[in-house]
């Protein structure tokens, strides 16, 4: 019998937000389970790149990473980010360890080709290091892994946090029933964006691709969605998107469903 294994993908509004944040942050700290976080924090990166005088670019939820964007993002997601996230957890007696994908090989990653769209230095993962989580999972450490990755020829690569997520929930499920929460803003998927009452409780397949052309779900939530799908597909047992209040209640909430 499989032992139980709860990924977290916070998003960054969530991490923007101080209230909402440390509430995020206590619950994820109750969690009994065995647990990672993972985060990415694209909104707190745009704020300081206009700042900085550094206007964002996105493509259907996409970075466009230059080398620029790339060095506001280091120090956004391994620095600032990720390091806030720990000492928090540090207070709610949470015992964790920051990470990047770069931290012992975590994510090995190929830079994107150009095709239509050239993205500049965002990786698309090749492998995951579970050896790696795992030891730190037997010490009883909590991972919270930021979205970078890494080419292993000392170039670090912007990668999707939610791609990440995916990613680690598909090959730990070999090991582990793993439960994966996506947590967002809202209250999960809305059929009405301005309207909390349109929650949709489940979403199959079919039922997402006929809301992408009513463009109902569209930009970023995209390719969270299809991740989630492809996840399912390979072996994750539970996948839900919702607001900071998943962890704790899953009624609240869009559960994804094969059929």
């Amino acid at each position: 019998m499989k032992n139980n294994l709860i990924i977290i993908k916070v998003g960054g509004g969530i991490l923007n937000d101080n209230r909402l944040f440390k509430i995020f942050l206590e619950n994820f700290s109750k969690i009994k389970e065995t647990k990672i976080l993972i985060h990415g924090g694209g909104i707190i990166a745009s704020n300081y790149m206009t700042r900085l005088g550094i206007p964002p670019k996105l493509i259907n939820g996409r970075r466009i990473t230059d080398e620029k964007t790339l060095d506001v993002v280091i120090m956004s997601y391994a620095g600032l980010i990720n390091k806030k996230i720990i000492s928090v957890l540090q207070k709610f007696k949470c015992k964790s360890l920051g990470l990047s994908g770069v931290d012992c090989n975590l994510i090995r990653a190929k830079r994107r080709e150009v095709k239509e769209i050239d993205f500049g230095f965002v990786g698309d993962i090749q492998e995951i290091n579970t050896d790696f989580i795992e030891e730190l999972i037997k010490l009883n450490i909590t991972p919270v892994i930021c979205s970078l990755s890494h080419d292993g020829n000392g170039q670090i690569l912007n990668t999707n946090a939610d791609t990440i997520a995916s990613k680690i929930a598909v090959d730990l499920s070999k090991k582990y029933d793993v439960t994966l929460k996506y947590c967002l803003e809202t209250d999960g998927v809305l059929t009405d964006k301005y309207n909390p009452k349109s929650l949709k409780k489940t979403i199959n397949f079919k039922e997402y691709k006929v809301l992408v052309k009513q463009n109902i779900i569209t930009d970023g939530m995209i390719p969270k969605i299809e991740n989630c799908f492809i996840a399912m597909k390979k072996g994750v047992k539970n996948i839900f998107i919702g607001n900071h209040n998943i962890i704790k209640n899953e009624n609240d909430c869009t559960k994804l469903t094969i059929e």
